[in-house]
């Protein structure tokens, strides 16, 4: 199918200009003012901004729970769908390792989870919970075989994710040779277990909690850490879903020292704070997350970040559980509530109004911090992430006017397979009226036209900078 563009304000990570936009065989193949050719749809984008489609490097779609056979409410249809109707193009989730066995097969099991049901094109970190010597081998047929060039770890909940400092290192010191970057959940899980133990023995049960046993110090020390560890190892790390302003100080004195880490923040910390856990009742369940929401004050801090450079990207950590199904088995034990919460669909739309109506970031930052940072860190640009000849044609037809109050009773603003909304009743302006997924239109006047399936799985490149 081919497709023209017209009239639009084509923004980017570094430019704004106004012009035409011409695509065909999934790529964009003309930029110019003007253009004559003939296409079999032609959409007016007059007033408007088009920018690339949205990278959300941090989703878990159908992730499972704690032992109670309880997964994620959004699969890989219903998560894309509502990822798509955000104005994200492009999402990246975490096949998940057990404990002895091998990597290769959660690889395997997330790709049966994710084939066929896709919107948008995807990709895959792994999760790393056990790695002996002799499956080191395993890292390198991940990259060059299996297009994986990206590890988590996790330094929080112990017995489960956790892994000691010695498996850090050999994991960092292996994907370091082999040109890829580690992912890092940085808390201090051991310390913050024992803070639980404290909690429970004295029957704090209550949601509030969850977040009262999880100081910013166990978030700050375990920045510190990991990136110190890092820095032996010489590889590349990245700070997944960085909340406070005590963890983004280490990563402001790293970068200040020339080395290589990067980090991600969630509209999460960037909009809701810790007095969400103090709603009547069990409501504060909803907010439920780790990190938790900190103290309001963060926020300006992580703005700050944001707008400086010293945090290059946003994703969502989008993880939702029913309220009244799943959330509530921990109604008398906060550690047993599911952990996570709903996002996906909201971040663009979010960001923008935080970020550029409200003045604290400019709109080729938006475009940065929203899409193109996330493609070059995770080996896609400029496949993905800008908008160039030759680049797939992931393209988002923006409102910058139009306003809707977020709700899950908003048929324009919730698609997510949840049955609450984090951002419940926010008013924002700066609406994605039309998605194009690789030269398909998948969202048409906020209305979803896709089809199952259409996403490809994407082999990534290796860590470049």
């Amino acid at each position: 199918m081919s497709l023209l563009i017209k009239n639009g304000r084509i923004v980017t990570a570094v430019d704004d200009y106004l012009a035409d936009i011409y695509i065909e065989d999934e790529q964009i193949s003309l930029i110019g003012k003007n253009l004559t050719v003939t296409a079999e749809r032609i959409i007016d984008a007059r007033d408007k901004l088009v920018i690339p489609g949205g990278i959300d490097p941090h989703t878990h779609f159908e992730l499972p729970f704690g032992k109670e056979g309880i997964v994620s409410s959004d699969d890989f249809y219903t998560g894309t769908v509502a990822a798509a109707h955000g104005g994200t193009t492009t999402i990246i989730d975490f096949p998940t390792q057990e404990k002895g066995h091998s990597t290769l097969e959660a690889l395997d099991a997330w790709h049966k989870k994710a084939q066929g049901k896709c919107v948008i094109d995807y990709g895959f970190h792994m999760i790393i919970t056990d790695m002996p010597e002799k499956r080191l081998p395993e890292l390198r047929q991940l990259m060059f075989q299996e297009g994986i060039t990206s590890f988590k770890l996790f330094m929080a909940y112990p017995g489960v994710l956790y892994v000691d400092d010695g498996m850090l290192y050999r994991v960092m010191r292996e994907t370091g040779e082999l040109g890829g970057l580690i992912a890092m959940h940085a808390e201090n899980g051991i310390v913050i277990d024992e803070i639980v133990k404290e909690a429970l023995k004295v029957g704090k049960t209550e949601p509030r909690w969850h977040a009262l046993t999880r100081p910013t110090r166990m978030e700050s020390e375990a920045v510190h850490r990991a990136i110190a560890i890092a820095e032996v190892a010489e590889v590349p790390v990245y700070i997944v879903h960085l909340s406070s302003a005590d963890a983004l100080k280490e990563v402001v004195l790293a970068r200040d020292e020339g080395l290589p880490v990067f980090a991600e923040t969630c509209p999460q910390y960037l909009f809701l704070d810790h007095s969400c856990y103090e709603k009547e009742g069990f409501e504060g369940a909803k907010y439920v997350m780790t990190p938790v929401l900190r103290e309001k004050w963060n926020q300006a801090e992580l703005w700050r970040g944001l707008k400086m450079g010293d945090l290059q990207t946003t994703g969502t950590d989008h993880c939702p559980f029913f309220y009244e199904t799943q959330k509530k088995i921990g109604e008398h034990d906060f550690t047993r509530i599911p952990n996570g919460g709903p996002g996906v669909e909201n971040r663009m739309s979010l960001l923008f109004q935080g970020g550029v109506v409200e003045k604290r970031i400019s709109l080729n930052r938006f475009v940065e911090i929203t899409s193109t940072a996330a493609a070059k860190l995770f080996g896609l640009f400029p496949r993905k992430g800008t908008i160039a000849v030759g680049s797939d044609a992931d393209l988002v037809i923006f409102n910058p006017n139009r306003k809707e109050t977020i709700s899950i009773h908003n048929p324009i603003t919730h698609h997510m397979n949840v049955d609450y909304n984090l951002y419940e009743g926010y008013e924002v302006q700066g609406i994605p009226e039309t998605v194009i997924s690789r030269g398909k239109i998948i969202i048409e006047n906020c209305q979803f036209v896709g089809s199952k399936g259409h996403g490809q799985f994407l082999q990534r490149n290796s860590f470049e900078w």
